[in-house]
């Protein structure tokens, strides 16, 4: 493969993950609450991530049982609960300002390896962390306004969405170098819908599983959760994961367009500044570096 392709296999799995809110706003439209939403993503996403590793590659569904715990970190406390703030922002607030937030996540995986792993907080990533903040205050109508824009609850709910999806970073560093990344994806939602199909009690709602329901819910899985992982996760074998990483900012600039395109969302000038400061301050969190290993994963995992 070159690596053009392989550029292009990084970028079109992270415009699929962009496509996130356009399944999401079909759900919510349809009566189902974001935590309902999050059920249905990450069951449909597991049986359909178990069926390919079946016909793909079944060696990829061996793991040991003492790495569950840690399946049991990235699929419930990380995956499951980043979906459902980021969902609810989706719902309450717009497209635009929850990925943006949700961006916030590489800046927190810096924050917390330098507590669990001793990592350095170096000049760069103090500057990324600042850039982070700048862009969120212009983001959310702080500044220059000296207003917020939107409700305090989904500003939280933004930021929190990015705290845990950077915890599956944090999480999946234990596993990482020991399973193939398809593997510990697959684990991390099948224990998310085992964790979220009691408690979303999606079973209560079966009268609106209709077929506009069943396909938004079958493309929010299948587009943009497992189709998008396996395109990244394609290209990233052939290129440095810091550069894929730099790549897949594609994501928040397809959901950006969607969210003024299809649902006619409003930008201001200071607020699209404060989102290309968030923008740039992924830009400078992620270290390029050499790959080391052909199993080597995107930080994020599966958004």
């Amino acid at each position: 493969m070159t690596s053009k392709t392989a550029y292009l296999l990084v970028m079109a799995g992270a415009a699929l993950w962009g496509t996130t809110g356009l399944f999401v706003n079909e759900l919510n439209a349809a009566g189902f609450t974001p935590w309902e939403v999050v059920g249905i993503r990450l069951s449909f996403s597991a049986a359909l991530l178990l069926a390919f590793l079946s016909v793909y590659d079944r060696r990829l569904l061996y793991v040991k049982l003492k790495d569950l715990p840690f399946f049991v970190g990235t699929g419930i406390v990380s995956i499951a609960f980043f979906n459902y703030f980021f969902f609810s922002v989706i719902e309450g607030a717009s497209i635009s300002l929850a990925v943006v937030l949700l961006y916030t996540g590489p800046v927190f995986v810096a924050l917390i390896s330098r507590l669990t792993f001793k990592e350095p907080f170096t000049a760069r990533k103090s500057a990324a962390l600042v850039l982070m903040l700048l862009g969120c205050v212009f983001t959310v109508g702080l500044l220059p306004a000296g207003s917020l824009s939107t409700s305090g609850t989904m500003i939280v709910f933004g930021v929190l969405s990015g705290f845990f999806y950077a915890l599956y970073s944090i999480f999946g560093k234990y596993v990482s170098g020991r399973y193939h990344a398809m593997t510990i994806t697959t684990y991390s939602m099948v224990f998310g819908s085992l964790f979220l199909l009691p408690t979303s009690r999606l079973w209560e709602k079966a009268e609106l599983f209709t077929g506009g329901v069943i396909l938004s819910g079958l493309g929010l899985a299948l587009f943009a959760t497992v189709a998008a992982y396996i395109l990244y996760t394609a290209g990233l074998r052939w290129i440095e994961s810091g550069r894929a990483a730099i790549l897949s900012t594609v994501e928040p600039v397809v959901a950006i367009i969607i969210g003024l395109l299809v649902y006619g969302e409003v930008i201001t000038v200071w607020q699209g500044a404060g989102m290309a400061l968030v923008i740039g301050s992924v830009l400078l969190t992620v270290k390029r570096q050499k790959r080391t290993h052909p199993m080597a994963q995107k930080w994020k995992g599966s958004a």
